[in-house]
């Protein structure tokens, strides 16, 4: 949903006409794929984080607009509420010292964010969930003035055609409903990017897929939504609940939700661009002109606009991308199942992890996904949305080995930290680079410290000391900001509060 779209009614035979407009583009993707006319590889990565926006009280500002007029940068715009922005970092080739440089891009363009929202009275915040939403922060009039936001909370709201319910058990129960889509914003996460070649399209997801769990157990940092401490990294339920159009008789007629893992391993690109059109009616049947298989058949490349637009309103997890960049095609993996935070570098081990072991992974001669069900994979992610650095996943032992129960922090130390090494190595990263940031997942898996540990950790320690919830909450995140700026690692971070200076 990053491209901006007119708004506009929809009539009966919109949705007929933007389907064979779909069907066109996958014919022409097709042949894109079979021309062989794909940018060949560059190494590429990129990186975007969703951001909130808060008070010195540690509580929403819904103010994106007045900040993004101060910040004036290209890099940052809005997200789908009015206290989300979205800060992109430009491509970079993977190799040398990038996370470095990665690092110290993110630091000044979210220092300078950070000065100008300060001028307004806000700060800028990275983490999974703001602690201190309430349930009318997220309502319909808290969307961006943005037409594509308004559009699809419509669409996605008439598909339903009923209240939306979350219902999320974890520590404690949340059920509530919502009557939009608003809640989806609280979700702010780190999306990472990598261009791969169509030959390396499905290794690359396959692999991005087999080790998601692992991915969000050392990362989570969502565990509080409404005043309830629900799942360690309770985003993708929140996500899933509150963009779902099935009501719940489609739900249990086993419509697929438009948030989802998957259900298969795949040996192609194609193969998710066409389960988009199979499963998925369009939100959004906004034609365009092109006409996709008449600009192949001149020896142009076509946008496939229909086929992008429907993509983005489909929310897997690891994503297909399909770009152009200088008059050339490519394919993109988009990897979503990240929280933001907590700090910058946290962000950047989180990144150095991903491609390191996603690169050792899909070069391994008898990949996992040969030897790890699908339905294991899926239920290993939801394992660790609910325990976060406490999971327990299901991987194989051993090279030929049954699968089995390992505790993500051993599977990540033991076995997944030495592939993620001879990933980056592969890459080309300096070593430098790679021990510093894989050292800092080796950390957390040490000390079994994650960004949700730490938040709930230190809620817990504020209730203990006589504080209420939302009082306890608020304190939280406060010192969350604090130490964020620090610029730390979160498995550095203190636990609690800091004790009140004696006065006098």
């Amino acid at each position: 949903m990053g491209e901006k779209v007119v708004a506009g009614p929809f009539g009966l035979s919109d949705r007929q006409h933007y389907r064979d407009k779909l069907r066109q583009c996958l014919t022409g993707l097709a042949r894109l794929l079979e021309e062989k006319r794909f940018d060949r590889p560059k190494n590429l990565m990129g990186v975007e984080i969703e951001l909130n926006l808060v008070g010195a009280d540690g509580l929403p500002r819904m103010m994106n607009a007045q900040v993004l007029e101060r910040i004036a940068s290209r890099d940052f715009q809005t997200e789908l509420a009015m206290f989300n922005l979205e800060v992109n970092i430009a491509p970079h080739r993977l190799g040398g010292r990038v996370f470095d440089q990665l690092s110290e891009e993110l630091r000044t363009s979210l220092a300078y964010a950070d000065r100008k929202a300060g001028e307004l009275d806000a700060g800028i915040v990275m983490i999974g969930i703001l602690p201190t939403l309430d349930r009318d922060d997220l309502v319909s009039s808290n969307l961006s003035a943005d037409d594509r936001y308004a559009m699809l909370n419509d669409q996605i709201v008439a598909a339903r055609g009923e209240d939306f319910t979350l219902d999320i058990d974890g520590v404690e129960r949340l059920v509530c409903t919502s009557k939009s889509i608003a809640p989806e914003a609280a979700c702010t996460s780190v999306q990472l990017h990598l261009q791969v070649t169509p030959g390396r399209f499905a290794d690359v997801w396959n692999a991005a897929q087999a080790v998601a769990a692992a991915q969000v157990a050392i990362g989570a940092n969502s565990p509080f939504l409404f005043g309830h401490e629900l799942w360690r990294e309770s985003r993708p339920p929140l996500f899933q609940q509150s963009t779902d159009t099935r009501p719940p008789e489609l739900q249990a007629q086993g419509v697929r939700p438009r948030t989802w893992f998957g259900e298969r391993w795949v040996s192609s690109a194609y193969d998710l661009f066409e389960e988009n059109l199979r499963f998925f009616p369009a939100l959004l049947p906004i034609c365009d002109d092109e006409d996709p298989i008449g600009v192949l058949d001149a020896g142009g490349v076509p946008q496939l606009a229909e086929l992008t637009l429907h993509n983005g309103t489909v929310y897997r997890w690891n994503r297909p991308v399909y770009g152009i960049a200088d008059g050339v095609p490519h394919l993109r993996v988009e990897n979503r199942v990240l929280p933001a935070g907590p700090t910058v570098t946290d962000v950047i081990a989180n990144a150095a992890f991903y491609y390191g072991v996603v690169r050792a992974l899909a070069e391994e001669s008898r990949p996992v996904w040969t030897r790890l069900p699908f339905e294991a994979a899926a239920a290993n992610f939801d394992e660790a949305c609910r325990h976060g650095i406490e999971a327990r996943l299901q991987w194989p032992r051993g090279r030929y080995g049954a699968v089995g129960p390992v505790d993500a922090v051993t599977l990540v130390r033991d076995e997944l930290l030495p592939l993620a090494e001879a990933g980056l190595d592969a890459w080309g990263v300096e070593p430098v680079d790679r021990d510093f940031y894989l050292g800092v997942i080796e950390e957390r898996c040490r000390r079994r410290v994650n960004g949700a540990s730490w938040q709930v950790e230190t809620f817990h320690r504020a209730l203990a000391k006589g504080l209420g919830r939302d009082a306890a909450l608020a304190a939280t995140t406060r010192r969350y900001c604090e130490l964020m700026h620090s610029g730390d690692p979160v498995h550095s971070w203190p636990v609690g509060l800091p004790e009140p200076v004696p006065m006098g």
